[in-house]
């Protein structure tokens, strides 16, 4: 009698692993249109940073919290599912950021109720219809820049990824880690600032565009370093869940592929 697929252990942590990988791009792209201060959110004084000629404090967008687990996760799948595996959740992801944007803009398109339009009023929201459009309704431009560096990002990301797996094989999860997202989100920092915001309508000068891309490419990456202890814990969890020997099967198939 034949298995069923889903019987198959790796074949379920490939598809959570892909499933939380997704919900986190698309939910780090909705959320992001709010600008978070980060020195008032942690309740301490404002630090401003002065680079390119410009001044600012730490702000960043929502979508930062989550961009970090995004991360983790693709050096998972590509730990265990190799460049194949990144590669589909990758395009995927963008498939699926791509049809949540459609929708958004279909439903702001749709007429509103009468009545659901100041139904928040007493929430200090004078028009309902305005506030999510505003919310949903993120810049063609914004879109496109966050998708664009989203997608070359992760495909850069899985090629260093492995070229640091053969150097150092086994050994420094952390150095493949880290190493393949400092790269990739070098590239990811810079190009989606540069086509939302310099290529788009606002036309940022070149300081200000180098400015912003720094602060959030450091973000991004004390980030990741922060997480390293939980890619170590996923590895722990993912081994006791499949066995030793199965897990370093898939991993040593994910580093062939």
């Amino acid at each position: 009698m034949s298995v069923h697929p889903l019987d198959d252990r790796a074949t379920r942590l490939f598809i959570a692993l892909a499933a939380f990988f997704c919900v986190n791009a698309v939910l780090a792209e909705f959320i992001g249109v709010k600008i978070f201060a980060l020195e008032d959110t942690l309740g301490i004084a404002p630090r401003e940073w002065n680079l390119f000629g410009q001044t600012g404090s730490l702000s960043f967008t929502a979508g930062t919290l989550l961009w970090p687990v995004v991360f983790v996760f693709t050096d998972v799948v590509n730990e265990y599912f190799g460049r194949r595996g990144v590669r589909l959740i990758s395009w995927i992801a963008v498939a699926l950021i791509v049809y949540g944007f459609v929708f958004a803009f279909v439903a702001i398109a749709l007429a509103p109720a009468a009545w659901w339009v100041t139904a928040a009023q007493a929430q200090g929201v004078p028009d309902y219809q305005a506030a999510f459009a505003a919310v949903f309704g993120q810049g063609m431009w914004t879109i496109a820049g966050s998708v664009v560096a989203f997608l070359v990002g992760q495909l850069i990301d899985v090629q260093v990824f492995h070229r640091i797996r053969r150097a150092t094989g086994e050994r420094m999860v952390w150095l493949r880690a880290t190493g393949s997202t400092a790269v990739s989100q070098l590239v990811d920092s810079f190009v989606v600032i540069w086509i939302a915001f310099v290529l788009g309508p606002q036309q940022w000068p070149t300081s200000l565009f180098l400015a912003v891309s720094s602060v959030n490419y450091a973000w991004k990456m004390a980030a990741a370093v922060a997480l390293i202890p939980l890619l170590y814990a996923m590895r722990r969890a993912i081994a006791a869940y499949l066995g030793a020997d199965r897990a370093q099967q898939l991993r040593a198939r994910a580093a062939q592929a």
